[in-house]
């Protein structure tokens, strides 16, 4: 059964961990002078930075990814939404603009990258992403294949960083999108994934079968209980980040138009 002492430490996980918190380090560190003179050390940056590394441990290499993997589906979905919402927000966070646009400056002008940063791109790209990986046989074969689920674990993170960057981008060469658009980006977002919600939470059918064969932890909870409990988790779960993304980019465009209307009534009255 679960193995709570089971954590992960493969060279390729916990390597991965160390480089990105050594770049981030020496990149505000030693380099900072270099890369912007005057700027103070990013702390705040810091915390959400290494906290998102941390959390990305927690996702993957603990205990919690034996059970999503080997026996239930519905604790394999919440390790999906951890890296889809607090990870990739928390590593947006912690980037200064002057340490992100080190990488992207050169490449902000070719029309390509362009395409790919634009908010319905990104849309698209998370949309296209999460579903494909939740077809069966993609979806098996990376339960039954460490190297594949290590890809596919990899490819939601990178999509999640498309799906906040219209709304958290840390680049001034690829900047934020305008609070209109960035409500536009989340009710497009919902009609994008309204059908594989609707595809996991009302199946007739045990969708997977790693899950639909697993051994049960709780006798009382069968598979069609865990692809339920996955399927209205994974959609009220992102609903309810989505739709206070949402509401958070209306306030902000609410008070940038009455500051310009008090703005334009000043000069009027003057």
């Amino acid at each position: 059964m679960i193995d709570w002492r089971h954590w992960h430490n493969e060279p390729f996980l916990m390597g991965g961990l160390v480089f990105f918190g050594w770049l981030w380090a020496i990149l505000a560190g030693p380099l900072r002078a270099r890369l912007a003179p005057g700027e103070p050390f990013p702390r705040r940056q810091a915390w959400f930075f290494y906290s998102s590394l941390v959390l990305f441990y927690l996702a993957v290499g603990s205990p919690l990814d034996q059970i999503g993997e080997r026996f239930l589906f519905s604790v394999h979905m919440l390790q999906h939404l951890i890296l889809v919402h607090p990870v990739a927000i928390l590593f947006l966070l912690g980037l200064p603009h002057w340490m992100i646009d080190v990488f992207l400056r050169p490449l902000s002008s070719l029309k390509p990258v362009r395409f790919f940063f634009h908010p319905f791109v990104c849309a698209f790209t998370y949309s296209l992403v999460t579903s494909l990986w939740h077809m069966p046989y993609l979806y098996d074969w990376a339960l039954q294949d460490k190297t594949v689920h290590v890809i596919e674990h990899l490819m939601f993170f990178g999509a999640a960083l498309f799906y906040w960057w219209s709304m958290l981008s840390p680049s001034r060469a690829l900047p934020r999108a305008s609070y209109a658009a960035q409500m536009l980006f989340f009710f497009f977002m919902l009609l994008l994934m309204m059908p594989i919600y609707a595809y996991i939470t009302f199946s007739d059918n045990i969708l997977y079968a790693t899950y639909e064969y697993a051994p049960r932890l709780f006798p009382d909870f069968s598979p069609a209980d865990d692809q339920l409990l996955a399927g209205v988790g994974m959609q009220l779960i992102s609903l309810s980040v989505a739709m206070f993304a949402f509401g958070l980019a209306f306030f902000h465009w609410f008070q940038a138009g009455e500051r310009k209307k008090a703005g334009q009534a000043g000069r009027v009255s003057a």
